[in-house]
């Protein structure tokens, strides 16, 4: 069985950097407007984009999301990876660790992570489906413990469980689990989708137990239906499934606008976060922190120079829109005045959600 998890999480890896994976939908951000000032009155040099996020400090509000662990090459990439977080003072997570916790050979590759970077905000892994069938309380913390763990992130994959040909679509008791782990542990439980977003109605269950925060893992980056569809050896029917689902889910901004409205729970935005624009948009939608993973698993597969570039791009990207918008501070990024339209306008209003909440909030 690990064997062949791990045969699996390799497939996944090549196939991300050599396959076309991204989703043929949309994010919303492109639906999202920030209302230009021409008078900033700051200046770009003072810009700060220092941020706490769970009681931790960070040099900007960016998470390196969870990607990979359990193979041997990926022990590579977390280093390359953790090597960015420790250096640019950001929070990282990594992929599930249920490989490594079924076979202790390969916790190497993902103890790395924190060898490599011993101050980063970093943060563990294991899936929903292990929970509803068998993990509880001691796997929790043999994943904790693994990397050191400043929080612990639960991720829901439904449709890639429907999808994938070893899938375990098992969904029963998933919420009775998180709750016994938030009351059992002391490491902040956060929740993540993997590409197909999160509603505000899931979203209140999750902060009804105690989940600290929540990262919406949005449709429109990653679809992880095109990439088990090109495993190889996959199956016709598996392909036709993919292909039939590939429209699923919810778009990256409106589930930042639903967990925003339904909850006080911190949000992380992530989903087809490409560029330093997107960053500013998900802040100024709420939420607190922005995640980003398949072009810092390009980037790591690439060379050890390419993460920090990436960084500094997407830094400055970030920046350049703080100055344009008159923000010198995430804190104020967060008040900025904004534009709602197109696709994710109409969500907003078939859905009940405050479309005006971001306009003219200075008033």
């Amino acid at each position: 069985m690990t064997g062949s998890i791990s045969r699996r999480k390799m497939s996944h890896l090549q196939i991300c950097v050599t396959e076309d994976v991204q989703s043929s939908r949309n994010t919303g951000f492109e639906d999202v407007i920030l209302i230009h000032n021409s008078l900033p009155e700051i200046d770009m040099k003072d810009i700060n984009l220092s941020t706490r996020f769970l009681g931790h400090h960070l040099s900007a509000p960016f998470i390196i999301e969870a990607m990979t662990g359990g193979t041997r090459r990926a022990k590579l990439i977390n280093r390359r990876l953790a090597e960015a977080a420790e250096r640019y003072g950001i929070a990282m997570g990594v992929g599930s660790q249920r490989a490594a916790i079924e076979n202790p050979a390969l916790e190497d590759t993902f103890r790395i992570v924190r060898q490599t970077a011993p101050e980063a905000f970093l943060i563990a892994n294991i899936g929903a489906p292990q929970l509803s069938i068998e993990y509880g309380i001691e796997e929790v913390r043999k994943a904790i413990e693994m990397i050191s763990a400043d929080a612990l992130a639960i991720h829901l994959n439904p449709l890639q469980e429907c999808i994938q040909p070893e899938g375990e679509p098992r969904g029963k008791g998933v919420i009775e689990k998180i709750s016994r782990i938030v009351d059992n542990i002391e490491t902040p439980v956060i929740v993540k989708e993997t590409g197909t977003g999160l509603s505000g109605n899931v979203a209140k269950l999750l902060q009804d137990v105690g989940v600290r925060a929540i990262d919406v893992a949005g449709r429109g980056g990653t679809d992880w239906g095109k990439v088990e569809a090109k495993r190889p050896k996959t199956a016709q029917q598996t392909v036709s499934k993919a292909e039939l689902f590939s429209t699923w889910g919810i778009s990256t901004v409106a589930s930042v606008l639903e967990v925003t409205q339904f909850t006080n729970t911190p949000v992380i935005a992530s989903g087809g976060v490409r560029n330093g624009m997107h960053v500013a948009k998900s802040i100024a939608l709420g939420a607190e922190m922005v995640g980003s993973a398949l072009p810092f698993l390009s980037a790591a597969m690439a060379g050890e120079k390419m993460v920090g570039r990436l960084l500094e791009r997407i830094t400055d990207e970030l920046k350049t829109a703080m100055f344009l918008t008159g923000s010198d501070t995430i804190t104020s990024l967060r008040k900025v005045d904004l534009i709602l339209s197109g696709a994710t306008l109409n969500w907003a209003i078939q859905r009940g959600l405050d479309a005006n909440r971001y306009a003219r909030r200075s008033d």
